[in-house]
């Protein structure tokens, strides 16, 4: 398992550089409101959480396909949107948020570890620094 120090983590999140401007931080609940946190600390938007299941905290898959939690109380119609996850393995929960949110302008993807349009690290094994 490859162990990043919280201070090397952070150090990724205030250097990595976006294209786009943002209307919209919305974070994947659970996984993605750290990131999204620490996000908003850099660029200063609005955070929105779209709760979405897939897998348990050991990362076993608990559906077939990921499920809405609660409805969406945000408006996304014409915005451009940073989704933001923590862990990004086969990147189904990704592209079913992104369905979800189709009536944005543009959405962009981060992910901590995994593939995404902006990502920090893709390693097999990672450990989040926060998680206890």
């Amino acid at each position: 398992m490859n162990s990043k120090s919280f201070a090397e983590v952070l150090e990724r999140f205030r250097t990595i550089e976006f294209k786009e401007s943002f209307d919209l931080i919305v974070a994947i609940a659970n996984g993605g409101i750290i990131p999204a946190a620490l996000l908003n600390q850099r660029l200063n938007r609005e955070i929105q959480l779209l709760k979405l299941n897939l897998r348990d905290a050991a990362q076993k898959q608990l559906y077939p396909q990921p499920r809405l939690l609660e409805e969406i109380r945000f408006e996304v119609k014409g915005k451009t949107i940073l989704l933001v996850e923590d862990r990004v393995k086969t990147g189904t929960t990704l592209h079913y948020a992104q369905q979800l949110l189709a009536d944005a302008k543009l959405v962009k993807t981060f992910a901590v570890n995994g593939k995404a349009d902006y990502c920090l690290y893709d390693e097999a094994c990672f450990r989040f620094p926060w998680l206890m």
